[in-house]
C-alpha cells in the first residue's frame, strides 16, 4: 500500500489531526466539567484535577517519546502512544469515581504526548528552514479546526448521552488514527541515534539544550505563548458557566470564537512564512498576545462583567498564538536535525510544565471570578513580548553569519 509522500496535503492532514489529539483531549470535555463536578458531588477545583492529571501524564511522556523515536524510529513509538491513548479513554468512559477518572486521565496524557512530540520530529525530518515553519503553521490551521468544533460536539454528546460519551468518542478516534497511520504513514527517520536510551543520557542531552542559546529563548517563547492559552482552556468553562451564567452551548460558541482567532493567525502565518523573516512573525505574535491580554484585563476591570470582555480579547491573543507557536517551535528545532525527537520532547516539557503549574493555580482561585483569568493571560502575553528581544539577538546573529 502506497505511503503518503512529503509535501502532500494528505500527509499534512494526517499529521495535523495527530497533533490535535492533545487539544481534543481537553476541549471536548471542557463544557462537561461542571457536570462531572455535579455527578461526583465535588468542587470545581476537584473536578479540574482531571485536567491537571492529564497534563501530569503528558509531562511524564514528553521526555520519553522523543529520545525513543530518535533510536527506535518515529512510527513504532507513535503507534504505542496512540494505543495507550485509546485504551485510557475507554477506561475514562467507565470510571466509577473521580479518583479513577483522574488516574485514567493521567494515562490519556501519557499516551497523547507521543503523537505531538513525534509529529513535530517528523516535520523536522522532512522539511528545512522556513518550509518547516510553514508546515507547522499549516498543521496548526488544521489542528485549530478540531478544537473549534470540539466544545460544540462535546455539548451535543453530553446532552445526548452524558459526559462519558466524550471519552468513548476520543477512544474511537484513536483507533481510527492508529489504523490510518499504520497503513499510510512512512518512516521518516533515516539515521537512528546509536547512543543507548538511559535516563542519564536523556537528561544530559536536555541539559545541553538548556544551555544552548539557539534553543532556550525559542523554548521560552513557546512556553509563555501556550501557558496563556492554557489558562483560558483550564479556567474558561467555570468563568462562563458559573460566573457569567451562560449555558454549556453558549460557552462552546465562545470557545469556537477563540479558536477562530487561532486558526486565522495560523493561516496568515503560514501564508507569510516563506516571504518574511521569522523574527517579524514572532514580533507580530508577541504584540498580539500582549495586546489581547492587556485588553482583556482592562475590560474586566473597567466594564461590567460579561462574556464579551473575555471572548473578544482572547480572539486577539489566540491569533498571536497562531503566529508565535509554529515559528518558535521551528526555530528551536532547526539547528538540531540529529536530535529532532529530543528537542521536540523538551519543547513539550517546557510548554506543559509551565501550563500545568499555572493551570493548577488558576483552578485553585478560579471561583474568585474573571479577574484571575484575565490577569494570568495578560501576564503571559507580556512575558512573551519581553522574551522577543533575546530572540531578535539570536536571529540577527545567525543572519550575520550566513
Amino acid at each position: 500500500m502506497a505511503r503518503l509522500a512529503p509535501g502532500t496535503f494528505a500527509l499534512t492532514i494526517l499529521l495535523g489531526i495527530l497533533t490535535a489529539l492533545g487539544p481534543l483531549s481537553t476541549d471536548l470535555y471542557l463544557p462537561s466539567l461542571p457536570a462531572i463536578a455535579r455527578y461526583f458531588e465535588v468542587s470545581s477545583g476537584q473536578a479540574q484535577l482531571t485536567l491537571s492529571a492529564y497534563l501530569i501524564g503528558y509531562g511524564i511522556g514528553l521526555p520519553l517519546y522523543g529520545p525513543l523515536s530518535d533510536r527506535q524510529g518515529r512510527k513504532k513509538v507513535l503507534m504505542a502512544g496512540l494505543i495507550l491513548y485509546g485504551v485510557a479513554n475507554a477506561l475514562s468512559s467507565l470510571a466509577p469515581s473521580l479518583e479513577v477518572l483522574i488516574a485514567s486521565r493521567l494515562l490519556q496524557g501519557l499516551g497523547a504526548a507521543g503523537p505531538l512530540v513525534i509529529v513535530r520530529a517528523i516535520v523536522r525530518d522532512l522539511y528545512e528552514g522556513r518550509r518547516a515553519a510553514q508546515e507547522l503553521a499549516r498543521m496548526g490551521s488544521i489542528m485549530g479546526v478540531v478544537p473549534a468544533i470540539a466544545p460544540v460536539l462535546g455539548v451535543l454528546l453530553e446532552l445526548g448521552f452524558g459526559w462519558r460519551a466524550n471519552f468513548v468518542g476520543t477512544s474511537l478516534l484513536a483507533i481510527g488514527l492508529a489504523l490510518w497511520a499504520a497503513a499510510k504513514l512512512p518512516e521518516t527517520l533515516t539515521e537512528r541515534l546509536l547512543a543507548p536510551f538511559s535516563l542519564r543520557v536523556v537528561l544530559g542531552g536536555f541539559a545541553g539544550l538548556l544551555t544552548d542559546r539557539r534553543f532556550l529563548p525559542f523554548g521560552l517563547m513557546a512556553s509563555a505563548t501556550y501557558t496563556g492559552l492554557f489558562a483560558f482552556i483550564s479556567g474558561s468553562s467555570f468563568i462562563y458557566q458559573l460566573h457569567f451564567g451562560v449555558t454549556p452551548f453558549a460557552f462552546a460558541l465562545a470557545f469556537v470564537l477563540m479558536v477562530t482567532g487561532y486558526i486565522g493567525g495560523s493561516y496568515v502565518s503560514q501564508r507569510l512564512a516563506m516571504r518574511h523573516e521569522p523574527r517579524r512573525l514572532l514580533l507580530a505574535g508577541a504584540l498580539l498576545q500582549a495586546g489581547g491580554g492587556l485588553l482583556m484585563l482592562a475590560a474586566v476591570l473597567a466594564l461590567p462583567p460579561g462574556p464579551w470582555a473575555i471572548t473578544l480579547p482572547m480572539m486577539l491573543y489566540s491569533a498571536g498564538v497562531g503566529f508565535s507557536l509554529p515559528q518558535s517551535m521551528a526555530a528551536a528545532m532547526l539547528p538540531f536535525p540529529e536530535r529532532a525527537g529530543a528537542v521536540s520532547s523538551l519543547l513539550g516539557i517546557f510548554q506543559t510544565g509551565f501550563a500545568a503549574i499555572v493551570g493548577t493555580i488558576v483552578g485553585a482561585f478560579i471561583d474568585r471570578g474573571p479577574l484571575v483569568l484575565a490577569g494570568t493571560i495578560a501576564l503571559f502575553g507580556c512575558v512573551a513580548l519581553a522574551i522577543y528581544p533575546f530572540i531578535r539577538q539570536v536571529l540577527t546573529a545567525k543572519q550575520a553569519t550566513e
